[in-house]
């Protein structure tokens, strides 16, 4: 497939082609941990199902493709994604990362690479002067979330790459929340993206997988060993059923995205809601970098009621439409209490201080019809009231 092939025809056809033994459009599922040899150390490609899968290679590539990247990795979750990234670090290196990301990956960083020596500063990404601040010779990695998990903060990608280029630090995006079809962050200079691509990638709430995207070749082979090495690979099945998932990313972020863009109007409209967080927004302090950065404001809205962690809950348990359920991304829409849900993880002076308050809940949006949820987002506030 050509290069400039346009991204729904990437989506739907790149590492993929007919099975040529049977025909067959969709790519098949190789249910095999292991592949004959033949003769001892003679490997046509394939010896053993952690290390590589056909099915596996196939989502790999089309990965890549979608993010205009050389090399595809995939992992059976995001974390283990993630884990293999901080897998490069070594006792004595000191890593950047954003102050309002995902509660697992600050679990992750504090409470098992800590011990072993590595250290953390979290700042606001959001923020180039405390990121260029909290920079130290001993820095070996930038992690960022763009939009962030769950205040929606954008990063200025190209400038933090560039910091972080001049200093031989290796930049890395979770592109989760934005997917490749609103943004590619290789093509602003990181190094590193990474995404869960059990959110928007798979966008059927049916699968759990991680994946790595990079342009590097040296980079690719290091990350490559730990994949292998420490085994947090994906099955054939995991695989296939995000191929399926990502033939239809760009229409479905196109819904998700309009609908989103409604809520969150209506929202910053509401006299109970003190505050929105939508990147698609006018009044999102980083507006214009998002028209610069990303095709839209994508499927996700945080809101905060000026509420207790009680009332907030109980607003969360009063949807219908939306569900009660962490994770986000699929086609139907879901709704998050980040304090009591997903950020369990971050002791509450560090969110606070961080921007995220107690009645804060984060919507993503599905591709129901924009109206019910609108209702039900009324109807759910409205529970405050008794």
């Amino acid at each position: 497939m050509k290069d400039t092939a346009g991204f729904g025809t990437r989506a739907i056809h790149a590492g993929q082609s007919p099975d040529p033994t049977t025909g067959a459009i969709m790519t098949p599922v190789y249910m095999t941990s292991t592949y004959v040899q033949e003769a001892p150390g003679v490997i046509k490609g394939y010896d053993y199902s952690r290390t590589c899968n056909p099915t596996r290679t196939a989502l790999e590539q089309n990965l890549a493709a979608l993010e205009g990247g050389a090399h595809g990795l995939c992992f059976s979750s995001g974390m283990a994604a993630i884990n293999t990234v901080l897998a490069l670090l070594k006792s004595g290196d000191h890593v950047v990362a954003g102050n309002d990301l995902y509660g697992g990956t600050y679990r992750l960083c504090q409470t098992f690479y800590a011990k072993f020596g590595v250290s953390f500063s979290f700042v606001d990404m959001s923020d180039l002067d405390a990121v260029a601040g909290a920079l130290r010779p001993e820095t070996k990695l930038v992690m960022t979330e763009s939009p962030s998990n769950p205040l929606l903060r954008l990063t200025d990608l190209r400038a933090v790459a560039a910091m972080c280029k001049e200093r031989g630090i290796l930049a890395m995006c979770d592109n989760t929340f934005a997917t490749p079809y609103l943004q590619t962050p290789l093509a602003y200079g990181c190094d590193i993206v990474i995404h869960s691509v059990t959110k928007y990638l798979g966008g059927h709430s049916d699968v759990v997988g991680g994946a790595l995207i990079v342009n590097d070749d040296d980079l690719r082979q290091r990350l490559a060993h730990f994949q292998n090495t420490i085994g947090g690979t994906p099955g054939p099945m995991d695989c296939f059923l995000v191929l399926r998932g990502t033939k239809t990313l760009h229409v479905r972020m196109e819904r998700h995205a309009a609908s989103a863009l409604r809520i969150a109007e209506a929202l910053e409209a509401h006299p109970r809601v003190s505050r929105v967080y939508y990147p698609g927004l006018s009044s999102h302090p980083q507006h214009d970098l998002a028209k610069r950065q990303m095709r839209n404001g994508g499927g996700m809205v945080s809101f905060e009621l000026d509420a207790s962690v009680e009332d907030a809950m109980r607003v969360c348990s009063n949807f219908n439409v939306f569900a009660l359920a962490e994770s986000l991304g699929g086609v139907e829409s879901l709704v998050d209490h980040p304090v009591s849900m997903t950020h369990g993880a971050i002791p509450r002076e560090e969110r606070i201080k961080a921007g995220f308050q107690d009645g804060l809940i984060r919507l993503s949006v599905g591709i129901e019809d924009v109206e019910d949820l609108l209702e039900d987002v009324d109807r759910a506030i409205a529970s405050l009231d008794g």
